[in-house]
């Protein structure tokens, strides 16, 4: 027979999975959130990318040479 903790405990357990299921069915994410970070990931990137770009590609060559190298 259950007790009335068991009760209790199962009913606590229903309503948080019940909650828990309509938050991510209505969870539609933060889209223009997300659009803006990549765009400005990839501007920072280009420009770093622009200024850097003879310091970054001698920092390159010489990692790939001191691994191809003993």
């Amino acid at each position: 027979m259950e007790s009335v903790k068991d009760r209790g405990l199962r009913a606590t357990v229903l309503r948080m999975v019940v909650a828990a299921r309509q938050r991510i069915l209505s969870d539609r994410g933060d889209v223009p959130g997300w659009v803006l970070v990549a765009v400005m990931t990839a501007g920072l990137v280009t420009a770093i990318w622009l200024i850097a770009d003879d310091q970054l590609t001698s920092v390159l060559d010489r990692a790939i040479s001191s691994v191809s190298q003993p």
